[in-house]
Protein backbone atom coordinates (compact mmCIF):
# COMPACT_ATOMS: atom_id res chain seq x y z
CA UNK A 1 0.00 0.00 0.00
CA UNK A 2 1.50 3.55 -0.95
CA UNK A 3 2.39 6.16 1.95
CA UNK A 4 -0.91 7.77 0.67
CA UNK A 5 -3.22 4.42 1.25
CA UNK A 6 -1.67 4.37 4.63
CA UNK A 7 -2.31 8.18 5.86
CA UNK A 8 -6.01 8.05 4.93
CA UNK A 9 -6.59 4.96 7.07
CA UNK A 10 -4.46 6.53 9.70
CA UNK A 11 -6.76 9.48 9.45
CA UNK A 12 -10.16 7.51 9.40
CA UNK A 13 -8.77 5.19 12.08
CA UNK A 14 -8.05 8.71 13.99
CA UNK A 15 -11.43 9.88 13.36
CA UNK A 16 -13.45 6.93 14.20
CA UNK A 17 -11.48 6.59 17.52
CA UNK A 18 -12.07 10.20 18.84
CA UNK A 19 -15.72 9.55 17.67
CA UNK A 20 -15.58 6.06 19.97
CA UNK A 21 -14.15 8.68 22.74
CA UNK A 22 -17.37 10.90 22.32
CA UNK A 23 -20.09 8.31 22.41
CA UNK A 24 -17.94 6.28 25.56
CA UNK A 25 -17.64 9.62 27.31
CA UNK A 26 -21.51 10.28 26.48
CA UNK A 27 -22.60 6.79 27.89
CA UNK A 28 -20.61 6.54 30.85
CA UNK A 29 -22.23 10.08 31.52
CA UNK A 30 -25.67 8.93 30.98
CA UNK A 31 -25.05 6.60 33.85
CA UNK A 32 -23.14 9.13 36.44
CA UNK A 33 -26.64 10.87 35.52
CA UNK A 34 -28.97 7.83 36.35
CA UNK A 35 -26.97 6.84 39.45
CA UNK A 36 -26.76 10.76 40.80
CA UNK A 37 -30.78 10.98 40.54
CA UNK A 38 -30.95 7.51 42.11
CA UNK A 39 -29.38 8.32 44.78
CA UNK A 40 -29.31 12.09 46.05
CA UNK A 41 -31.87 12.17 48.54
CA UNK A 42 -35.52 12.34 47.69
CA UNK A 43 -36.23 16.30 48.79
CA UNK A 44 -33.92 17.07 45.81
CA UNK A 45 -34.91 14.47 43.03
CA UNK A 46 -36.65 16.38 40.16
CA UNK A 47 -40.25 14.79 40.52
CA UNK A 48 -43.36 14.55 38.64
CA UNK A 49 -44.90 16.83 41.66
CA UNK A 50 -42.11 19.30 40.74
CA UNK A 51 -43.16 19.16 37.27
CA UNK A 52 -46.85 19.54 38.51
CA UNK A 53 -46.23 22.48 40.57
CA UNK A 54 -44.57 24.28 37.52
CA UNK A 55 -47.29 23.75 35.05
CA UNK A 56 -49.38 24.38 37.26
CA UNK A 57 -48.23 28.12 37.21
CA UNK A 58 -50.21 28.57 33.66
CA UNK A 59 -53.85 28.60 33.31
CA UNK A 60 -55.47 26.21 30.75
CA UNK A 61 -56.13 29.14 28.59
CA UNK A 62 -52.47 29.82 28.59
CA UNK A 63 -51.76 26.32 27.53
CA UNK A 64 -54.57 27.30 24.63
CA UNK A 65 -52.97 30.28 23.71
CA UNK A 66 -49.07 28.27 23.25
CA UNK A 67 -50.89 25.55 21.49
CA UNK A 68 -52.19 28.39 18.68
CA UNK A 69 -49.01 29.29 17.68
CA UNK A 70 -49.05 25.94 16.09
CA UNK A 71 -52.62 25.46 15.20
CA UNK A 72 -54.99 28.70 14.94
CA UNK A 73 -57.94 26.42 15.30
CA UNK A 74 -57.16 26.10 19.09
CA UNK A 75 -58.06 30.11 19.03
CA UNK A 76 -61.51 29.24 18.87
CA UNK A 77 -61.65 27.64 21.93
CA UNK A 78 -60.58 31.24 24.12
CA UNK A 79 -62.69 32.34 26.90
CA UNK A 80 -64.81 35.79 25.62
CA UNK A 81 -62.63 37.42 28.84
CA UNK A 82 -59.44 36.09 27.63
CA UNK A 83 -56.44 38.33 27.72
CA UNK A 84 -52.93 36.82 25.74
CA UNK A 85 -50.20 36.11 27.87
CA UNK A 86 -46.93 37.61 28.34
CA UNK A 87 -44.23 35.13 27.79
CA UNK A 88 -41.71 36.75 30.52
CA UNK A 89 -44.35 36.73 32.91
CA UNK A 90 -45.48 33.22 32.34
CA UNK A 91 -41.55 31.87 32.07
CA UNK A 92 -41.16 33.45 35.48
CA UNK A 93 -43.88 32.77 37.31
CA UNK A 94 -43.17 28.67 36.42
CA UNK A 95 -39.30 29.45 37.37
CA UNK A 96 -40.31 31.23 40.43
CA UNK A 97 -44.03 29.75 41.47
CA UNK A 98 -44.57 33.33 42.76
CA UNK A 99 -47.82 35.47 41.25
CA UNK A 100 -47.02 39.13 41.22
CA UNK A 101 -51.29 39.14 41.59
CA UNK A 102 -51.15 36.65 44.58
CA UNK A 103 -49.49 37.65 47.83
CA UNK A 104 -49.90 34.14 49.36
CA UNK A 105 -47.27 32.56 46.31
CA UNK A 106 -44.35 35.50 48.38
CA UNK A 107 -45.08 34.13 51.55
CA UNK A 108 -45.72 30.19 51.05
CA UNK A 109 -41.90 29.02 51.50
CA UNK A 110 -41.32 31.16 53.63
CA UNK A 111 -43.75 30.66 56.23
CA UNK A 112 -44.84 27.31 58.19
CA UNK A 113 -48.13 26.00 57.55
CA UNK A 114 -48.78 28.73 55.50
CA UNK A 115 -49.25 26.10 52.43
CA UNK A 116 -52.75 25.58 54.13
CA UNK A 117 -53.90 28.52 51.96
CA UNK A 118 -53.27 27.38 49.18
CA UNK A 119 -56.85 26.53 48.24
CA UNK A 120 -58.41 28.38 45.42
CA UNK A 121 -62.08 29.69 46.24
CA UNK A 122 -64.17 28.75 43.50
CA UNK A 123 -67.22 30.71 44.48
CA UNK A 124 -67.06 33.22 47.30
CA UNK A 125 -70.05 33.06 49.67
CA UNK A 126 -70.70 36.07 51.56
CA UNK A 127 -67.59 37.35 53.31
CA UNK A 128 -65.33 34.59 52.07
CA UNK A 129 -62.38 35.74 51.11
CA UNK A 130 -58.16 34.04 51.32
CA UNK A 131 -58.40 35.38 54.84
CA UNK A 132 -61.48 33.29 55.82
CA UNK A 133 -60.64 29.79 53.89
CA UNK A 134 -61.88 26.94 55.91
CA UNK A 135 -58.49 25.57 57.45
CA UNK A 136 -57.96 21.98 58.41
CA UNK A 137 -56.80 21.06 61.55
CA UNK A 138 -54.08 18.27 62.08
CA UNK A 139 -53.85 17.91 65.85
CA UNK A 140 -50.80 15.55 67.21
CA UNK A 141 -51.99 11.45 68.25
CA UNK A 142 -50.90 12.54 71.60
CA UNK A 143 -53.83 14.64 72.25
CA UNK A 144 -56.28 12.12 72.26
CA UNK A 145 -54.85 9.64 74.86
CA UNK A 146 -56.94 11.93 77.27
CA UNK A 147 -60.23 13.36 76.96
CA UNK A 148 -62.80 15.53 79.04
CA UNK A 149 -66.44 14.11 79.37
CA UNK A 150 -68.32 16.24 76.80
CA UNK A 151 -71.86 16.59 76.73
CA UNK A 152 -73.54 14.48 74.33
CA UNK A 153 -77.41 14.29 73.86
CA UNK A 154 -79.98 11.18 74.65
CA UNK A 155 -81.84 9.93 72.12
CA UNK A 156 -84.55 11.83 71.17
CA UNK A 157 -83.64 15.25 72.69
CA UNK A 158 -82.71 16.87 69.49
CA UNK A 159 -84.17 20.68 68.81
CA UNK A 160 -86.98 19.69 66.75
CA UNK A 161 -86.68 20.63 62.72
CA UNK A 162 -87.30 24.50 61.87
CA UNK A 163 -88.74 23.46 58.13
CA UNK A 164 -92.52 23.52 58.05
CA UNK A 165 -94.18 20.46 56.61
CA UNK A 166 -94.85 20.20 53.44
CA UNK A 167 -98.41 19.49 52.43
CA UNK A 168 -97.95 16.97 49.32
CA UNK A 169 -96.78 13.59 49.78
CA UNK A 170 -93.11 13.95 49.01
CA UNK A 171 -91.17 11.18 47.01
CA UNK A 172 -88.99 8.14 48.94
CA UNK A 173 -86.07 5.84 47.94
CA UNK A 174 -87.91 3.27 49.84
CA UNK A 175 -85.53 0.98 51.56
CA UNK A 176 -82.74 2.20 50.03
CA UNK A 177 -80.00 4.29 51.25
CA UNK A 178 -78.47 6.36 48.38
CA UNK A 179 -76.43 8.38 50.53
CA UNK A 180 -73.59 7.44 52.47
CA UNK A 181 -72.39 9.97 55.66
CA UNK A 182 -69.34 9.67 57.12
CA UNK A 183 -66.57 11.45 58.89
CA UNK A 184 -62.60 10.77 57.89
CA UNK A 185 -61.90 13.11 61.29
CA UNK A 186 -64.35 11.62 63.21
CA UNK A 187 -63.22 13.69 66.51
CA UNK A 188 -63.24 16.80 65.27
CA UNK A 189 -66.02 18.70 67.87
CA UNK A 190 -67.29 21.67 69.27
CA UNK A 191 -66.31 23.97 72.66
CA UNK A 192 -70.15 24.10 73.14
CA UNK A 193 -70.66 20.67 73.48
CA UNK A 194 -67.44 20.26 75.67
CA UNK A 195 -66.56 20.97 79.14
CA UNK A 196 -66.03 24.29 80.25
CA UNK A 197 -61.96 25.14 79.93
CA UNK A 198 -61.40 22.96 76.62
CA UNK A 199 -58.64 23.58 74.97
CA UNK A 200 -58.43 21.45 72.59
CA UNK A 201 -62.21 20.38 70.36
CA UNK A 202 -61.81 16.99 69.44
CA UNK A 203 -63.44 14.24 71.25
CA UNK A 204 -64.80 10.29 71.22
CA UNK A 205 -68.42 10.99 71.59
CA UNK A 206 -69.38 14.57 71.05
CA UNK A 207 -68.03 15.53 68.00
CA UNK A 208 -69.28 15.97 64.28
CA UNK A 209 -70.94 12.31 63.79
CA UNK A 210 -73.80 14.07 65.81
CA UNK A 211 -74.09 16.04 63.03
CA UNK A 212 -73.80 13.22 60.54
CA UNK A 213 -77.18 11.43 62.47
CA UNK A 214 -78.90 14.90 62.29
CA UNK A 215 -77.89 15.03 58.55
CA UNK A 216 -79.28 11.61 57.98
CA UNK A 217 -82.32 12.37 60.15
CA UNK A 218 -83.50 15.48 57.71
CA UNK A 219 -82.75 13.05 54.30
CA UNK A 220 -84.69 10.62 55.66
CA UNK A 221 -87.88 13.05 56.46
CA UNK A 222 -87.57 14.04 53.27
CA UNK A 223 -87.60 10.99 51.64
CA UNK A 224 -84.13 10.09 50.73
CA UNK A 225 -82.61 7.36 52.82
CA UNK A 226 -79.09 7.62 54.26
CA UNK A 227 -76.58 5.69 55.54
CA UNK A 228 -74.31 6.98 59.10
CA UNK A 229 -70.86 5.56 59.36
CA UNK A 230 -69.67 5.83 62.76
CA UNK A 231 -66.17 4.00 61.77
CA UNK A 232 -63.82 5.97 64.31
CA UNK A 233 -61.07 6.65 62.31
CA UNK A 234 -59.15 8.04 64.61
CA UNK A 235 -58.51 4.77 67.05
CA UNK A 236 -57.68 3.18 63.88
CA UNK A 237 -55.04 5.67 63.25
CA UNK A 238 -53.83 5.45 67.07
CA UNK A 239 -54.18 1.52 66.72
CA UNK A 240 -52.08 1.20 63.99
CA UNK A 241 -49.37 4.08 64.92
CA UNK A 242 -50.13 6.16 61.48
CA UNK A 243 -50.69 10.11 61.85
CA UNK A 244 -53.70 12.25 61.97
CA UNK A 245 -52.49 12.96 58.54
CA UNK A 246 -52.82 9.76 57.71
CA UNK A 247 -56.86 9.42 58.18
CA UNK A 248 -57.82 9.96 54.07
CA UNK A 249 -56.17 6.42 53.58
CA UNK A 250 -58.11 4.75 56.71
CA UNK A 251 -61.35 6.46 55.59
CA UNK A 252 -61.25 5.19 52.02
CA UNK A 253 -61.61 1.98 52.70
CA UNK A 254 -64.50 2.73 54.30
CA UNK A 255 -66.03 3.75 51.36
CA UNK A 256 -65.02 1.25 49.08
CA UNK A 257 -66.10 -1.39 51.04
CA UNK A 258 -69.67 0.61 51.44
CA UNK A 259 -69.15 0.77 47.83
CA UNK A 260 -68.64 -2.55 47.16
CA UNK A 261 -71.58 -3.94 49.79
CA UNK A 262 -74.15 -1.27 48.69
CA UNK A 263 -74.60 -0.72 45.38
CA UNK A 264 -77.44 1.51 45.72
CA UNK A 265 -75.47 4.33 47.38
CA UNK A 266 -74.91 7.57 44.55
CA UNK A 267 -73.26 10.06 47.25
CA UNK A 268 -71.15 10.36 49.36
CA UNK A 269 -70.84 13.21 52.14
CA UNK A 270 -67.84 13.43 54.09
CA UNK A 271 -68.33 15.88 57.15
CA UNK A 272 -66.02 17.73 59.06
CA UNK A 273 -65.65 20.94 61.23
CA UNK A 274 -63.64 24.22 60.34
CA UNK A 275 -61.54 25.93 62.73
CA UNK A 276 -61.84 29.48 62.56
CA UNK A 277 -63.84 31.74 64.70
CA UNK A 278 -67.85 31.74 64.99
CA UNK A 279 -67.76 35.35 63.44
CA UNK A 280 -67.00 33.32 60.07
CA UNK A 281 -68.94 30.59 60.92
CA UNK A 282 -72.19 31.84 61.79
CA UNK A 283 -75.19 32.95 59.42
CA UNK A 284 -78.64 34.75 61.17
CA UNK A 285 -81.58 33.74 58.51
CA UNK A 286 -84.82 34.75 59.62
CA UNK A 287 -84.20 35.27 63.33
CA UNK A 288 -82.08 32.00 63.84
CA UNK A 289 -78.35 31.22 63.97
CA UNK A 290 -76.78 28.63 61.85
CA UNK A 291 -73.79 27.40 61.26
CA UNK A 292 -72.59 28.07 58.00
CA UNK A 293 -71.35 25.33 55.31
CA UNK A 294 -68.46 25.05 52.85
CA UNK A 295 -68.20 22.60 49.95
CA UNK A 296 -64.55 21.70 49.45
CA UNK A 297 -63.39 19.59 46.49
CA UNK A 298 -60.32 17.85 45.69
CA UNK A 299 -58.26 19.04 42.94
CA UNK A 300 -55.12 16.36 42.43
CA UNK A 301 -57.61 13.51 40.38
CA UNK A 302 -58.79 13.28 37.24
CA UNK A 303 -62.23 13.80 37.31
CA UNK A 304 -62.52 16.37 40.02
CA UNK A 305 -64.72 18.97 37.63
CA UNK A 306 -67.62 16.61 38.14
CA UNK A 307 -67.45 17.25 41.80
CA UNK A 308 -66.93 20.43 41.34
CA UNK A 309 -69.95 21.10 39.22
CA UNK A 310 -71.81 18.97 42.05
CA UNK A 311 -70.67 21.08 44.99
CA UNK A 312 -71.42 24.67 42.76
CA UNK A 313 -74.69 23.46 42.15
CA UNK A 314 -75.48 22.42 45.61
CA UNK A 315 -74.13 26.27 46.87
CA UNK A 316 -76.44 27.89 44.11
CA UNK A 317 -79.49 25.83 45.91
CA UNK A 318 -78.29 27.11 49.45
CA UNK A 319 -77.88 30.53 48.70
CA UNK A 320 -81.78 30.22 47.51
CA UNK A 321 -83.39 28.29 49.71
CA UNK A 322 -80.63 30.11 52.66
CA UNK A 323 -78.71 32.75 51.47
CA UNK A 324 -75.42 33.30 53.39
CA UNK A 325 -75.43 29.11 54.68
CA UNK A 326 -72.84 29.00 52.22
CA UNK A 327 -69.72 30.16 52.62
CA UNK A 328 -68.68 28.99 49.07
CA UNK A 329 -66.85 26.47 47.01
CA UNK A 330 -63.16 25.78 47.24
CA UNK A 331 -60.88 23.32 45.38
CA UNK A 332 -57.60 22.00 47.66
CA UNK A 333 -54.50 20.74 46.41
CA UNK A 334 -50.56 21.13 46.60
CA UNK A 335 -48.43 19.96 49.15
CA UNK A 336 -49.99 20.80 52.35
CA UNK A 337 -53.31 18.62 51.87
CA UNK A 338 -54.55 15.58 50.71
CA UNK A 339 -55.92 16.42 47.29
CA UNK A 340 -58.55 13.58 46.59
CA UNK A 341 -60.26 13.43 50.04
CA UNK A 342 -61.60 10.14 48.64
CA UNK A 343 -63.30 11.99 46.25
CA UNK A 344 -61.98 9.94 43.45
CA UNK A 345 -63.62 7.25 43.76
CA UNK A 346 -67.11 8.83 42.86
CA UNK A 347 -67.93 11.56 40.84
CA UNK A 348 -70.70 12.52 43.46
CA UNK A 349 -68.92 12.59 46.42
CA UNK A 350 -68.37 15.60 48.35
CA UNK A 351 -66.58 16.86 51.65
CA UNK A 352 -68.57 19.43 53.64
CA UNK A 353 -67.58 22.09 56.69
CA UNK A 354 -70.44 22.00 59.43
CA UNK A 355 -69.72 25.26 61.12
CA UNK A 356 -66.44 25.94 63.33
CA UNK A 357 -65.15 25.25 66.74
CA UNK A 358 -67.37 27.41 68.18
CA UNK A 359 -70.89 26.44 66.60
CA UNK A 360 -73.69 25.30 69.06
CA UNK A 361 -75.42 22.09 68.72
CA UNK A 362 -78.86 24.01 67.68
CA UNK A 363 -76.65 25.86 65.36
CA UNK A 364 -75.71 23.18 63.67
CA UNK A 365 -78.48 21.24 63.86
CA UNK A 366 -80.75 23.65 62.03
CA UNK A 367 -77.95 23.59 59.21
CA UNK A 368 -78.27 19.86 58.84
CA UNK A 369 -81.99 19.93 58.45
CA UNK A 370 -81.19 22.95 55.83
CA UNK A 371 -78.57 20.99 53.59
CA UNK A 372 -80.94 17.69 54.23
CA UNK A 373 -84.24 19.79 52.91
CA UNK A 374 -81.52 20.97 49.80
CA UNK A 375 -80.13 18.60 49.08
CA UNK A 376 -83.68 15.99 48.61
CA UNK A 377 -85.02 18.65 46.25
CA UNK A 378 -81.76 18.69 44.54
CA UNK A 379 -81.74 15.00 44.32
CA UNK A 380 -85.55 14.58 42.94
CA UNK A 381 -85.23 16.73 40.33
CA UNK A 382 -82.00 15.11 39.00
CA UNK A 383 -83.91 11.83 39.20
CA UNK A 384 -86.67 13.65 37.13
CA UNK A 385 -84.16 14.62 34.31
Amino acid sequence: MSSKGLLLVHRELKRWYKRSGIYLIGLVGVFLLIGLLTSIQPAYRLSSSTLHTWTSQISGPSFLHLMSMENRLFEGAYPEDYEHIKMSEGLFQMATSIKPDDPRSFLGRELPGFSAYDGQIVVAGEGTDYTTMAVESSPPMEIFDQEEEGVVPKEGQSPAQDSPPKDQALPTTGDKDVVLIYHTHNRESYFPILPDGATDAFHSKANITLVGDRLAESLKDNGIGAKVDKTDITKQLKDKGMEYYESYDMSRAVVQEAMSSERELQYYFDLHRDAIGKEHTTAEIDGKTYARIFFIVGGEYAHYEQNLKLANELHEKMEEAYPGLSRGVMTKKGSGTNGKFNQDLSQNAMLIEFGGVENTLDELYRSADAVGEVFSDFYWQAEDQ
